[in-house]
């Protein structure tokens, strides 16, 4: 029901003012009390406010693909202080995937925060896509997730407060399923959705798990297949079919807690998720902060469907560029390597699997444990090379 004095009094200020008091962009009247007679400065909604409405058309770049890039990213953290705590084990310095903060010689807090668009048109599945990539980063370190707050950016004025809802709740079943328990949040207005979590978890000091113990003939397994920035940029497009999108929201939603469980079980030193920065850019790091080279087989790396089709079409982000201006000056291409098969390795992942390096006697039994546990995708994706002061990565 309209409030006619609230709305004069509010709208009167406006046309005073010559600007819209809750969007000064807006002249007032707005456009959209013009269509539909509603004046969102007065607290009025639309009646009709979307709720089967598509996510991803609130977006520019879906998923992780909304990331800053590494190499600019890097350039707006140089030069800043870095932390002296000697309690501070693992900071930004080593661009790994968590920060640790020792409590005692037993327990060491890990802290992270992610937080990316809709990758998925429906809210639930993309709530749960938030907390599973958010609580990935506890796994990569070795971590127990433990509790969580929610960071989200919503048109709460343009679409129904049920869709927020929705999205919600899928964070919170998956972070049930991860025994980690949403403590509260933060929210704001926002013609762009954006949805993610700060999560802190504990982990022993003693089996901290870190992108810099990469050893020389070290396996490197692969626990997700690659390609989800394709296909979602396909989606946005209207270039992928609905099977692919099923099957890519389906491994997004997937907890990485049983490959992180097998990991520590098997004493893993060294790994890390494979997100935004593609592989190639995850990789880099691991190889820059353990100092050694590595090759990479790009035919042994599991593929979602329809990756090599929609790549053979061109169907590349602008993020994938932006991961190869960064990550590819360290990468050497034999000429065996399919022009159409390289692009997949910067592709920006949403949600992917953990990357791990092992000993190459134990890396049979490592992803046999893995299948028993249900991560049916684990695949040897290549192995560590030599120490290098200036490190490589091989694509043979």
């Amino acid at each position: 029901m309209i409030n006619y004095e609230k709305r004069k009094k509010i709208m009167g200020r406006s046309i005073s003012l010559g600007h819209c008091i809750c969007n000064p962009k807006d002249p007032c009247p707005c456009p959209l009390f013009k269509q539909k007679n509603v004046c969102l400065c007065a607290g009025e909604r639309e009646s009709d406010a979307a709720e089967d409405v598509p996510l991803t058309q609130f977006v520019e770049n879906a998923g992780c693909a909304s990331k800053i890039g590494q190499d600019d990213l890097k350039k707006a953290l140089a030069g800043l202080p870095r932390p002296t705590d000697p309690n501070v084990l693992v900071s930004a310095d080593t661009c790994d995937d968590a920060g640790i903060y020792k409590l005692n010689d037993h327990q060491a807090l890990v802290q992270t925060v992610d937080v990316f668009t809709p990758v998925v048109d429906d809210a639930y599945l993309f709530g749960r896509i938030a907390a599973a990539n958010s609580v990935s980063d506890v796994y990569a370190m070795g971590g127990r997730p433990l509790t969580a707050l929610s960071i989200v950016a919503f048109p709460i004025d343009r679409v129904s407060h049920r869709v927020l809802n929705k999205m919600m709740q899928g964070g919170i079943d998956a972070l049930t399923e991860a025994g980690t328990v949403l403590l509260g949040g933060h929210s704001l207005k926002d013609k762009e959705i954006k949805f993610g979590f700060a999560v802190t978890g504990l982990v022993d000091p003693s089996r901290l798990i870190t992108n810099d113990k990469a050893r020389p003939g070290d396996a490197l397994v692969l626990t997700k297949p690659l390609g989800t920035g394709v296909i979602s940029f396909a989606a946005q497009i209207g270039k992928a079919s609905p099977a692919w999108i099923e099957s890519i929201g389906r491994s997004m939603a997937e907890l990485n807690r049983a490959a992180a469980e097998v990991m520590i079980e098997f004493g893993v030193p060294c790994a890390t998720d494979v997100t935004g920065f593609g592989l190639m850019g995850h990789l880099s790091e691991i190889a820059a902060q353990s100092g050694v080279s590595v090759e990479i087989e790009p035919a042994r790396i599991p593929l979602f469907d329809g990756v090599r089709e929609l790549l053979s079409q061109g169907v590349i982000s602008g993020a994938n560029e932006k991961n190869r201006d960064f990550s590819s000056a360290r990468v050497d291409r034999a000429p065996s390597v399919p022009d159409d098969l390289e692009p997949v390795l910067y592709d920006p992942q949403t949600s992917g699997g953990l990357l791990m390096c092992i000993d190459p006697a134990r890396a049979d039994a490592l992803l046999a444990r893995l299948r028993e546990r249900g991560v049916a995708s684990a695949a040897v994706i290549g192995r560590v090379l030599e120490r290098s002061a200036a490190p490589r990565i091989r694509l043979v």
